[in-house]
């Protein structure tokens, strides 16, 4: 009714020939090479930028000037394992997560 008889004769043909693994390997290629693009484009920048962060964090030592993702600007004056203790004014000392770090300064960027 809905399939013609010329149609449903040749299924059954098309199914047992080998041609039908190759087709699915080139429907699954471009699947395959958009994941490989993504990698290249998105993640692995992204484990870069933060291997490189957690190396930053690490290196943090005190009297650094940091800048954090607040926008806070200031000297590092005390350290703990996942707090940091920095003066923003004479005086005007905050508690922030080491985390919070975005930018080492260079040195005397604050006067």
């Amino acid at each position: 009714m809905f399939i013609s008889s010329a149609f449903a004769q040749t299924a059954p043909a098309a199914a047992a020939s080998g041609g039908d693994f190759m087709s699915q390997l080139y429907g699954m290629a471009p699947l395959a090479l958009m994941f490989v693009v993504l990698y290249f484009v998105m993640i692995r920048p992204q484990m870069k930028r933060q291997k490189e962060h957690r190396s930053m964090i690490e290196a943090l030592a005190k009297g650094d000037e940091v800048a954090t993702a607040g926008g806070i600007i200031g000297r590092v004056t005390r350290m703990s394992e996942q707090f940091l203790h920095i003066e923003i004014a004479s005086g005007v000392e905050v508690q922030i997560q080491r985390s919070a770090v975005v930018q080492v300064l260079p040195k005397d960027t604050l006067k």
